[in-house]
């Protein structure tokens, strides 16, 4: 919370503040009054089924979200909100709540979740945004670097983050002293500086170069470097549009040094889009795997969420999507299969399905489902989710 009183008081400072009234007092107020509330309300049913754990996880939450988002003064702006899970009735069988049942990480919590001063005022560096204090970061695909949207409670970063964007380049860079987790009670200290740039007149798509150097204070030896590179392109092609997104990383720990790799080919047509991907999180030897710890994980190998931690042997991902719209539903269907990187261990398959449905421009409601059928790796999982959200 430190950060979040320093933030307070460089608000303050920047607003020119000072208990008096005087000629600015005018654009002050009217920032104030241009400014918009924010709410967003998410009612969510989750049910978890292990196999050989006697009794299912089963959690109802309500997740509610208010905050603010100022007009502009002299180029600056705030923005903040506060998040609060209340589990609703008796139904709470699940950890953290209680001991012996499956883990559904939506823990009962109430919490600052963002809390920033933005500065975007400059003439003479037109396409400089500078934000500071605690704010949500994404990059690209959310791989590396996410909020991890689909919890209850999101993870949030506090710090300093510069974007410039010049023509059709885009740069990044971050300088990040806490990490702010889904758990709410597990916000780690670290010492995290994030680089990325894009370009997007690339040929039919977008080239993004990062660097994310990540270290978490309290532990020594606990550098973890990435180096990468990404293409996302689509190419019209007649009636179809085809999809390429290729990816590659390297990631430097004191234990080894281990490779990324993702591939994937698709094509978009009559509103139904198929896509066949592979995603390699390689392995040193067995002994140590690459690890993605900032990411938005739950959208990445499997929504039954068996690969959070990558395991020691590493993992290939081969997987087929299937999505598109009808009658307004939006629709996708996921078959994973997982092997290991290093030795031939068959980890299982997975099946994701997903329903979800806009109800005007503020509501939604959804069903998701994950079937993980283990093989050599943990064992059989099946998870189903229900919601009904409103955001505006």
């Amino acid at each position: 919370m430190k950060h979040s009183a320093i933030a307070a008081g460089v608000i303050l400072s920047a607003l020119g503040f000072t208990g008096t009234a005087n000629a600015e007092d005018d654009a002050f107020i009217t920032a104030l009054k241009s400014g918009k509330p924010q709410l967003n309300m998410r009612l969510r049913y989750e049910e978890v089924d292990i196999d050989g754990v006697t009794d299912e996880g089963q959690a109802l939450t309500l997740r509610t979200r208010l905050g603010y988002q100022s007009g502009q003064f002299h180029g600056f702006d705030v923005m903040g909100d506060f998040e609060d899970t209340r589990i609703v009735g008796q139904v709470d069988n699940y950890a953290p709540e209680q001991a012996g049942y499956p883990v559904i990480a939506d823990p009962e919590m109430t919490e600052l979740n963002r809390a920033a001063v933005r500065y975007s005022g400059s003439n003479a560096l037109e396409g400089l945004v500078a934000t500071y204090g605690r704010q949500r970061i994404i990059y690209d695909n959310a791989r590396f670097i996410g909020n991890v949207g689909w919890r209850q409670d999101e993870q949030t970063f506090d710090g300093t983050k510069v974007d410039y964007a010049i023509g059709d380049v885009a740069l990044s860079g971050a300088y990040l002293t806490q990490v702010n987790t889904i758990l709410g009670d597990s916000d780690v200290n670290m010492t995290n500086t994030l680089l990325n740039a894009s370009w997007k007149a690339a040929p039919g798509g977008t080239l993004t170069a990062y660097a994310y150097l990540l270290e978490t204070d309290t532990v020594p030896g606990s550098e973890n470097d990435t180096f990468g590179l990404r293409y996302a392109g689509a190419f019209d092609l007649d009636a179809v549009k085809l999809l390429l997104t290729l990816e590659g990383a390297q990631q430097e720990v004191d234990a080894g040094d281990t490779d990324y790799y993702f591939a994937e080919l698709g094509a978009q047509m009559a509103g139904v889009t198929v896509k066949v991907a592979q995603e390699v999180l390689g392995s040193d030897d067995g002994t140590v795997a690459f690890q993605t710890p900032l990411a938005t994980k739950h959208a990445f190998n499997g929504w039954a969420d068996q690969f959070l931690g990558t395991p020691a042997e590493g993992l290939e991902d081969t997987f087929v999507t299937v999505g598109g719209k009808l009658a307004g539903f939006k629709l996708a269907a996921i078959y994973h299969d997982f092997q290991s990187n290093e030795g031939s261990t068959d980890y299982g398959t997975e099946t994701n399905l997903l329903i979800a449905r806009p109800i005007g421009k503020n509501y939604v409601v959804g069903l998701k489902y994950a079937d993980y059928r283990a093989d050599d790796f943990k064992t059989d999982t099946s998870k189903y989710w229900a919601w009904a959200e409103l955001k505006f």
